[in-house]
């Protein structure tokens, strides 16, 4: 018979961590005496961070006692005392390999619905004083699990647990575990994994997307840079310009996915390089690149393919890459930019209007005025080949909405939620959506107040991604920079995104911790390579892993978290 040794609660505090703020609830105590359990929580207990932790689904976290004297011998601690993984029961018996998700167990007078494993996360690692914490607690198949609030009550330690009904498809919490984040899955376990009503949602999306349904279906760059020489250089606006990339030798460049990009290397007066990257605006298999670079007013590269780019020179290209791609389907297709970032969607217009793609099709862009308008004639045209396309178009030179003879009614402003264009669009579409930060983030907030599911909103952005941190106290941002210190005298790392090269420096742990010196915006979550949050196209160079991976990333990309460069590197951050 299975026992409550332990219930621990403890509320979120602020702790420093690394020179940052955490906020965690992951310090746990034992209370004694009965303890009432409600649906979110125990009373005198809290998460720091809860969309990682805590919930309906997240309510309480079990660990058992065979697993500290396992941790124990294995670390060589004898300080682990009860509440220290961050548990809010510590249990005799339910081993991870024998309790499965959906399992109802009984205690005191509450019940109990097994919904997960634990989620990697550093803090547990950050509590004991084991960075690598994570990490183990999956390879050794001892994570513990999350139960549910079925029936409320109160519950304390010396309470029995009673298995009151075996879960569907029997699968274990350790297997559940191994199949999200462990190699060599099992595809049928896959699918019963998703039979299971008790699995929560946020595991449930993950193993839907590792059946097939939603996975990146994008072949690896190809690894570093290759001359390309410029064929041809066509202004398309006053600050546009489209540039022709072709083979030096008449050898067929690899064929681009409509939505992919290029990274460009340049040597700059002072002699670095810089990287950055430019969506492709060709239609894919046109047999050469074309990419359509806005000259920002200070920007160095942007700069240089303006003003000193000539036909006939050669250009340091990698690529092309990217998951921002158009997918196959029936669903409707919306194709929704902003200014220059009309160039991907234009590359997956042209394969739509390849194809006659029998889909309807929805072309929104906006633009300042006409003058500022890239791509209006070519997009028309292609707009025409299609049998179902809608077009809206807005300038927002409250002044200027004139026609052309036959072109689209032109709507004046900015798209708001109430704007016909927003209106019409079929909340059962797949929506792929460009432009700066704030007009996605207000498109795809009036999309989804509109019916248009989150997971069908894709989205590319032109520089770093949003950061994730969790639990990290937000600061103001700032902007990359070279990060504090006497400089490296390693190899030089390049974070294309943010513009940012420097020399690598052996001190540093891994990339993450050089990218969080240069304060350039990350994302990580178990920082030991398991949850893959971290995960980061890696444009060229080759990568050491300081701690091996669970399981490796896909070709073409690492994990931050746990790798240093040992040559040039360039990644796609």
């Amino acid at each position: 018979m299975a026992t409550l040794l332990s219930v621990n609660v403890g509320m979120p505090k602020d702790v420093p961590w690394q020179g940052r703020t955490v906020h965690t609830g992951v310090w746990k105590a034992p209370v004694h005496g009965p303890r009432m359990v409600r649906r979110l929580n125990i009373d005198g207990d809290g998460q720091g961070d809860l969309a990682g932790h805590g919930g309906e689904m997240r309510a309480v976290l079990v660990y058992q006692v065979q697993s500290y004297r396992y941790w124990r011998d294995r670390l060589g601690r004898d300080d682990l005392t009860f509440g220290v993984f961050g548990e809010n029961f510590t249990v005799d018996g339910l081993p991870d390999d024998d309790v499965c998700i959906g399992d109802r167990y009984r205690i005191g007078e509450a019940e109990f619905e097994v919904t997960q494993p634990r989620v990697t996360c550093y803090r547990v690692g950050m509590r004991l004083g084991e960075p690598a914490m994570a990490s183990l607690l999956v390879a050794h198949h001892r994570p513990g699990f999350y139960l549910r609030v079925v029936t409320e009550g109160q519950v304390q330690a010396g309470d029995e647990i009673t298995l009151t009904r075996r879960g569907p498809e029997e699968l274990s919490v350790a297997e559940i575990d191994a199949l999200l984040y462990l190699p060599g899955r099992d595809p049928e376990k896959l699918r019963r994994a998703l039979n299971i009503p008790a699995l929560s949602p946020g595991w449930q999306q993950s193993f839907r997307e590792l059946t097939g349904d939603r996975r990146p279906r994008t072949e690896p760059g190809r690894p570093g840079f290759r001359a390309l020489r410029v064929t041809r250089i066509v202004p398309e606006t006053p600050e546009v310009s489209s540039l022709y990339l072709d083979s030096t030798d008449g050898t067929p460049l690899p064929e681009a996915r409509p939505g992919q990009y290029l990274s460009l290397r340049v040597a700059m007066a002072d002699g670095t390089p810089a990287v950055r990257s430019y969506s492709l605006s060709s239609a894919p298999g046109a047999g050469s690149y074309r990419i359509s670079v806005k000259r920002e007013p200070h920007g160095r590269v942007s700069g240089y393919l303006h003003t000193r780019l000539r036909p006939g020179d050669l250009v340091e290209t990698a690529g092309p890459r990217g998951t921002f791609v158009l997918e196959d389907g029936t669903r409707p297709v919306v194709l929704v930019s902003a200014g220059i970032g009309a160039t991907p969607v234009l590359a997956m217009l042209h394969r739509l209007a390849a194809v006659r793609d029998p889909r309807p099709v929805w072309w929104i862009h906006t633009a300042h005025d006409r003058a500022h308008h890239p791509f209006a004639e070519e997009s028309r045209a292609l707009l025409a080949q299609l049998p179902h396309a809608h077009t809206y178009i807005n300038y927002t030179a409250a002044d200027d909405i004139a026609l052309r003879p036959g072109g689209a009614p032109v709507h004046r402003g900015r798209l708001t939620a109430d704007s016909p264009a927003v209106v019409s669009v079929p909340a059962d579409a797949d929506v792929y959506l460009c432009g700066p930060p704030a007009f996605m983030d207000d498109l795809g907030r009036y999309l989804r107040d509109h019916g248009v599911r989150p997971e069908r909103i894709r989205t590319e952005a032109f520089g770093a991604l949003p950061a994730i941190t969790p639990g990290v106290a937000a600061t103001a941002p700032v902007r990359p920079h070279q990060p504090a210190g006497p400089a490296g005298t390693g190899p030089r790392v390049t974070f294309a995104r943010s513009g940012i090269t420097t020399p690598w420096a052996p001190a540093r742990a891994s990339l993450l911790e050089l990218a969080e010196a240069c304060d350039i915006p990350t994302r990580w979550s178990c920082r030991t390579g398991v949850c893959h949050t971290c995960v980061t196209p890696l444009v060229s160079g080759d990568v050491v892993y300081t701690t091996e991976p669970l399981e490796p990333p896909e070709p073409g990309t690492v994990l931050v978290c746990c790798s240093r460069p040992t040559t040039e590197v360039v990644l796609d951050l």
